[in-house]
């Protein structure tokens, strides 16, 4: 796993396949995402070798209900008491009751989605608070639940308007260039989101995959929405 900083208060951990973020608040610490089931102990020594004590964990935001992002947050949870949060529609998946739906591929993610079935399987996993569409979590200054269906139908984003950052989820990625993210349960719904996500204007962006973006965010971010949104008109 590699530790990457993004601004001072916030740092990736970047797994073989996805990767989480931990925001600090002082000594208080919060998850965006969890990886894997493996991925406890790393995220762990992270956090201690930034100088911080993964006992301050408060809360635990998984994004969407796939086992490379909530595989660990059980683990981590109970270790350190931290409360997990989702998405309602999202909930009942992390926790067992109901299977996810399956993607809509194009012909070009067939092989990148075989190769994340190699994922562990994660447990089921408690929410402790069920989140929907512009819920506030204290956290960052204030963040604000941006509810973004089409990757899963509990997909959410986490907007930090007092410091600019917006972590997308799957809905977006940042691998080679910003675009919509693959595995999509509804495409056109997705790239709606990825639209209403790019209007927030953020100034730093962090994606479930691929690189942060730093440096004229707002503008590529636009540009990438408004580009995949006018491939779902020409091929939808």
């Amino acid at each position: 796993m590699d530790l990457v900083e993004v601004l001072p208060q916030l740092h990736m951990f970047r797994f073989p396949i996805g990767q989480a973020y931990l925001w600090r608040d002082g000594t208080e610490l919060t998850l965006i995402d969890a990886g894997d089931i493996n991925a406890a102990p790393a995220i762990e020594n992270a956090v201690r070798g930034l100088g911080l004590d993964p006992a301050r964990i408060s809360r635990i935001v998984i994004t969407h209900g796939h086992r490379d992002h909530y595989g660990a947050a059980q683990e981590l949870a109970d270790r350190h008491g931290a409360e997990i949060l989702a998405h309602r529609l999202d909930a009942p998946v992390i926790r067992g009751e109901e299977e996810i739906g399956d993607p809509v591929l194009l012909d070009w993610e067939v092989p990148l989605y075989e190769h994340g079935l190699t994922v562990p399987v994660a447990p089921p996993t408690r929410v402790d608070r069920e989140l929907c569409d512009g819920s506030t979590i204290d956290f960052g200054g204030g963040a604000t639940v941006i509810h973004s269906p089409g990757h899963t139908p509990g997909s959410i984003g986490l907007h930090l308007p007092a410091h600019g950052v917006l972590f997308t989820g799957d809905c977006v990625a940042g691998v080679g260039q910003v675009m919509l993210g693959v595995f999509n349960i509804d495409r056109e719904q997705a790239v709606a989101s990825f639209q209403r996500l790019a209007a927030l204007e953020p100034a730093t962006v962090c994606f479930g995959h691929g690189d942060p973006v730093t440096v004229g965010t707002a503008a590529v971010l636009r540009a990438s929405a408004d580009r995949d949104s006018g491939l779902q008109i020409e091929h939808g």
